[in-house]
Order: structure tokens, then C-alpha cells, then sequence
């Protein structure tokens, strides 16, 4: 469960990332004058962005390895390589693009899970959940420090841009569509129609939900509507993620 040099690589970006955007004047609270604090919103949300990929990837992997798949550790899985989860291009390239055009935090990468060495139901539902509950608890301990940590403006925006986008990740991996996480969790306990329905579904499935959340801008408000609930819940700072959007689409 070593991380790689590859993990440790991407957090210095985005450690990196943050200094810049602490160059921002946190007076005036704007960019106009400071371009690095910019370039360092966008460098911390992709940079953040990626790492949280990588870990959401790495919980399923984990939970599977305590459940009794040990092959996840061959595959190199524990890692914390973020290329060992799958094509790098549809598991993280075009992912990342699709945050930077369209805000919207696709599901990146996947591990492959031998279901049938896992010890039970029960091990295989929280082998699904650890991705998304990592992304949850990801966006509540940022959440916690923007709430708790006195820190310029720029940082502060783009830390609770980052933390909305983990809610919303959340959100879109908890529900119970073929593919997605809230799926796999409810999976081991349906009928064996039910099963087979899901398998067949689950290439195309999540495509209609991305053409519908990029497509129709009501849909995309549904979870936007849903992951502020949540980000309010739990003390987050729906300004000022809303104006790391803004910072982080700068082209807009």
C-alpha cells in the first residue's frame, strides 16, 4: 500500500497550485490583477481534482483486498498509481477535460473487482460505496478546513469549489444507475433478471446520464439542487464555491 512517486507527483501540483492561488488579493476579491492567483485556482481543482480519482479508485480497491479479493494487490491497485486504473485516457484525460468545459465531475477511472472472492453481499455493497463515500468524505474534511482556517480569498474559493465538486461526485456515483457506484451497491441483492438487465445496461447507461446532465440544463440543476443540500449540510460555502466556478472557467 506504498504510494507511488506518481501520487506524491500530483500532490506537489496541487500543493502548488494553492500557493499561486494564494496570490489573489483577498481586498479587493478579484482576479483582474493577479493572473498566477488564477492559473493557481485551476492548477488546485485539477490537481485536487485528479488525487481525489485516484483515492476514490483506491478505496473500492482497499475494502476489496480486506474482503478477500488479493488479487487488486497484483494489479497494482494499492498503489496509488493512478494509471493502473484503467485506460488513462477515458479514466482521467477526458474526465478532466469535461470538469474544465463543463464543471461537471465525471466518474474517472475503475478497478476490476473479483466479486466472487469477496466474502459475502454485504462485503461486495461496501466494496461499491467506499468510492463515493471517499469522494463525501473528502468534500466534508475541505470543507472543514475552508470553515476553520483563516486563508486568502483565493485559496478559500478555490478549496470550496473543489470540496462542491467531491459532493457532487458523490451524488452522481451514489445513484442506482448500471455502471455507477449506488448501482453496484444494491447489485449483490437483486434477482438474477434484475442482474443480468444491469449487465447489459451498464456500457451504455451512464452515457444517456452524462448526454442528459450535459444536454439538458434542468437535469444538470437536479444534482447542482442536490449536492447544495448536501454542501450546506454539512457547513460548506455555497459563495464562495460558486465564485471558484467562476475563477476556475476563466474562459467563460
Amino acid at each position: 500500500m506504498r504510494p507511488s512517486p506518481l501520487f506524491f507527483l500530483i500532490l506537489a501540483v496541487t500543493v502548488a497550485g494553492g500557493l499561486l492561488a494564494a496570490f489573489v488579493d483577498p481586498v479587493t476579491q478579484t482576479f483582474e490583477r493577479s493572473p498566477l492567483g488564477t492559473l493557481g485556482v485551476f492548477v488546485l481543482v485539477i490537481g485536487g481534482w485528479a488525487l481525489s480519482l485516484t483515492l476514490h479508485e483506491f478505496g473500492h480497491a482497499v475494502v476489496a483486498y480486506r474482503g478477500g479479493d488479493h488479487e487488486v494487490a497484483a494489479k497494482g491497485y494499492l498503489t496509488m498509481d493512478i494509471r493502473r486504473y484503467t485506460d488513462p485516457v477515458l479514466s482521467l484525460v477526458l474526465p478532466l477535460i469535461i470538469l474544465a468545459i463543463g464543471g461537471i465531475p465525471l466518474p474517472g477511472g475503475a478497478v476490476w473487482i473479483n466479486r466472487g472472492a469477496l466474502r459475502s453481499r454485504s462485503v461486495s455493497s461496501w466494496v461499491s460505496l467506499a468510492g463515493p463515500l471517499s469522494n463525501l468524505a473528502i468534500g466534508i474534511v475541505l470543507t472543514m478546513v475552508v470553515a476553520f482556517v483563516s486563508m486568502p480569498v483565493g485559496l478559500l474559493v478555490g478549496l470550496s469549489y473543489l470540496a462542491s465538486l467531491q459532493i457532487l461526485a458523490f451524488v452522481i456515483n451514489i445513484l442506482p444507475v448500471p455502471g455507477l457506484d449506488g448501482y453496484g451497491a444494491l447489485e449483490p441483492y437483486l434477482s438474477p433478471q434484475a442482474r443480468e438487465f444491469g449487465m447489459k445496461a451498464r456500457p451504455w447507461a451512464p452515457l444517456v446520464l452524462f448526454a442528459l446532465i450535459i444536454a439538458v440544463p434542468g437535469f444538470a440543476q437536479i444534482l447542482w439542487d442536490l449536492t447544495d443540500t448536501v454542501f450546506g449540510a454539512v457547513g460548506g460555502n455555497e459563495t464562495a464555491a460558486d465564485l471558484g466556478q467562476a475563477v476556475f472557467m476563466f474562459w467563460r
